[in-house]
């Protein structure tokens, strides 16, 4: 049976403490917090799971800011600090390193691929 938590369906043949990360705010910590919480061996698998547990779980996991939510409080951040025209602000328009690294070479991730030069050649002198 498929565990559907705040949207998100576990995938069922992962143990519980790495199907929960699967939901956007939960991470390792958080998962096993929710796991000892609920009483559940973290090590068991999505599908061995029974009825009961599967409610408590949801219960547990439903106390957190998770999915949407977060995500909506984590665009709103951003974009307040467009707003402001702050630094991180700029950056975080512009599609550069928000946190300090360095551009001129290794921001990759963040700048996209690299752009080419259009360079144009010269034609080659025509002979007579």
């Amino acid at each position: 049976m498929a565990i559907r938590i705040s949207g998100v369906i576990l995938p069922p043949n992962k143990h519980i403490r790495i199907a929960l990360r699967s939901v956007y705010g939960i991470g390792s910590h958080r998962a096993l917090e929710v796991c000892k919480k609920v009483g559940i061996n973290p090590a068991k698998k999505v599908s061995e799971l029974k009825d009961d547990y599967t409610t408590q779980l949801q219960e547990a996991v439903n106390q957190y800011e998770i999915e949407g939510d977060l995500r909506r409080r984590v665009a709103m951040d951003i974009k307040r600090l467009g707003d402001i025209k702050c630094y991180r602000g700029l950056r975080h328009k512009r599609g550069l390193p928000v946190r300090g690294q360095r551009t001129k070479t290794n921001a990759r991730t963040r700048k996209g691929r690299k752009k080419q030069s259009q360079i144009v050649k010269p034609q080659a002198a025509e002979s007579k």
